[in-house]
């Protein structure tokens, strides 16, 4: 069978980086990691071609060429999916999906022939051996959590890794902690299964052959949910990989906690981690007790920021507004807990009830679901009707988001974040792309840009007081770009 994995496109997002890949030359922020998977997962004397849309179109001669189709995505790539099947099916091609959007809503898709939902390493091979024999089932589920000592690594041959900014390995699913709104623990339970070191360095040890030396995302949901195993034998087998090579620069999730484990973080800076996606959700306290975002209650959160900014991390935060205890107070309290901690990459978005969630299964009993969520954290909607008054709830995320993005106050966020972070001790090498990236950005942004002030008084404060951090400085202005052209569709 010559097997078609399709990568639906994603929308202009926050997470895109599409206005900022722009000065590198890149087409997107990284490669479909599921589908790699599950291409290994199938037999081996099958012939297999990707096509991620993201990285170029879907083209006649694809379609033609395939027997079978398998497609995968997130939710917020709905719209292209669709239109991916339903050229799939006006070409009679028999389709199979996967992954978290048809997980969570396999039956808004009635083209698909087979639905091979969870975890593929339990559910795919159930259906290639009904497949074998013609007798496929439509659904293909399961509550199984597999060890991932079983799962074979990416087949990255099928990528075409020119066109990415970064790579991406897992090494863990699940999370201990239990938020409400979070679909994850549900997906993949709350005991995080992790995949041996030796599964990960051979990993890390086939991009490196393919001649890979960018930035590597650890796509962990909660990258320290089994500390112990962290710091007795993956962190040290990184820290003893990196020896010897040019560096090849880590970032991840994890939890607020990690702020209190000293050792923890050292150990992850010295293994080459320099980014670290921290949900903060909100600095209300009434806020984290609805949502039962337990980790982060009883702390002081920007010094737990600051503490990890110091360690050597870049500390980038989800928040979230919406909350039924959020009052129009709400939205100057993140603009200032966001200023004061310097978390310059901020993602705010309007609460969304995902499927799957408590938080859905309670709005729902309480007959406020109101349509589907989009998937896309910064498009100004939300699906469920909330206790705020719904256009006070919106110009207030307005006037929240044009605060943060603003050139003067993102600016002005950069600066406070470069004073406390500690360089990282591994960074990508300078190539002509970082070289071209910032000639454009003289352009763009020093010159076109209406923060062009911003930005020339950005480096030049950086070439004083911290040089070192000059290219981070340039690629924070530059991402600062991409969060104001996605934040348009709020009118800003």
């Amino acid at each position: 069978m010559k097997v078609l994995l399709l990568y639906p496109e994603f929308p202009d997002t926050f997470w895109s980086f599409k206005h900022a890949l722009k000065f590198i030359g890149k087409k997107a922020s990284l490669p479909p990691l599921g589908l790699l998977t599950v291409a290994a997962l199938l037999p081996p004397e099958w012939p297999k071609r990707l096509v991620d849309v993201n990285v170029r179109p879907l083209r006649a001669p694809d379609l033609a060429w395939a027997d079978l189709v398998l497609i995968s995505g997130m939710i917020a790539q709905q719209p292209s999916a669709r239109e991916l099947i339903a050229r799939c099916r006006a070409a009679g091609k028999l389709i199979v999906a996967g992954g978290p959007l048809f997980t969570l809503g396999h039956e808004q898709f009635p083209e698909v022939d087979h639905f091979v939902l969870n975890e593929a390493e339990v559910t795919l091979p159930e259906f290639l051996r009904d497949f074998a024999r013609g007798a496929a089932r439509r659904l293909y589920a399961s509550s199984v959590f597999p060890d991932l000592g079983q799962t074979p690594a990416p087949l990255w041959e099928l990528a075409d890794l020119k066109h990415y900014s970064s790579m991406s390995v897992q090494y863990s699913r699940g999370c201990p902690f239990d938020c409400e709104f979070c679909n994850i623990t549900a997906m993949f339970g709350h005991r995080p299964r992790t995949k041996s070191t030796g599964q990960i360095v051979a990993e890390l040890d086939s991009l490196h052959r393919a001649g890979w030396r960018g930035a590597v995302f650890f796509v962990d949901d909660n990258f320290i949910g089994n500390q112990r195993v962290l710091k007795a034998d993956l962190l040290p087998a990184l820290i003893h990989w990196q020896r010897g090579r040019r560096g090849t620069p880590f970032f991840t999730e994890a939890s607020i906690n990690l702020a209190d484990d000293e050792e923890l973080m050292q150990l992850m800076v010295a293994a080459g981690f320099n980014q670290v996606f921290v949900g903060i959700e909100t600095p209300a306290a009434a806020g984290l007790v609805e949502c039962n975002k337990r980790q982060n209650q009883r702390r002081n959160l920007v010094a737990d920021v600051k503490r990890i900014q110091r360690a050597g991390l870049e500390v980038q935060g989800g928040f979230i507004v919406g909350f039924d205890s959020d009052t129009p107070a709400i939205f100057a309290q993140q603009l200032e807990f966001i200023q004061q901690s310097g978390i310059v990459t901020a993602m705010v978005g309007l609460l969304q009830a995902i499927p799957g969630t408590k938080l859905h299964q309670r709005l729902k009993l309480q007959g406020r679901l109101a349509g589907q969520t989009s998937g896309n954290n910064l498009d100004g909607t939300t699906n469920f009707i909330p206790q705020m008054n719904r256009e006070t709830l919106r110009e207030g995320y307005k006037n929240l988001m044009g605060g943060l993005y603003s050139p003067g106050p993102y600016y002005r966020r950069i600066r406070t974040f470069l004073r406390e972070y500690r360089r990282p001790q591994i960074s990508s090498p300078m190539t002509w792309r970082n070289f071209l990236a910032f000639l454009r950005a003289n352009v763009c942004l020093g010159i076109f840009g209406r923060e062009r002030f911003q930005y020339w008084r950005l480096l030049v404060w950086t070439s004083f007081h911290r040089p070192t951090l000059f290219p981070l400085a340039v690629t924070l202005s530059i991402f600062g770009h991409h969060f104001r052209k996605t934040s348009r569709v709020l009118g800003l």
